[in-house]
């Protein structure tokens, strides 16, 4: 008589996992896997968006110290990105689109954060002016 399970053998033991444990063959959980090339490329890149940076300060490049704040700025920004892309393989495929939901989430709120933080510091900054020296001598 056959059975109806197709992963049972002869004996009805199950021979989906005759090892007994997970032994990494396949992709279980859909989330991207490095490989040599990829961890290498990232490495170079990674180098390249720091070594840039280093040379326009140590050399001075820029007579600008704000442009070269700027440019540092957007390298970091783009080396977050290859971090993420090439070390955290972060996509919009890995655990089913839920890492990257996460990271927008993430960013919304800092992004809020952030620039309420500065919202409110320079309106505290507007509307306490000092007193004048006619005023501090009026106080009790």
């Amino acid at each position: 008589m056959s059975s109806a399970n197709p992963y049972l053998d002869a004996h009805g033991q199950d021979t989906r996992n005759v090892h007994g444990h997970d032994d990494g063959h396949g992709d279980h959980d859909g989330a991207a896997h490095g490989s040599f090339k990829g961890y290498v490329t990232g490495f170079v890149l990674s180098v390249i968006l720091t070594a840039i940076p280093f040379w326009l300060v140590m050399d001075e490049v820029l007579p600008s110290k704000q442009a070269t704040v700027a440019i540092i700025l957007a390298f970091a920004l783009v080396q977050v990105f290859v971090h993420m892309v090439y070390f955290l393989h972060m996509n919009t495929k890995s655990e089913g689109g839920w890492n990257m939901l996460a990271l927008i989430f993430t960013l919304v709120l800092v992004l809020i954060t952030f620039s309420g933080s500065l919202w409110v510091m320079y309106h505290m900054n507007e509307n306490m002016m000092p007193l004048s020296i006619h005023e501090a001598k009026n106080l009790p």
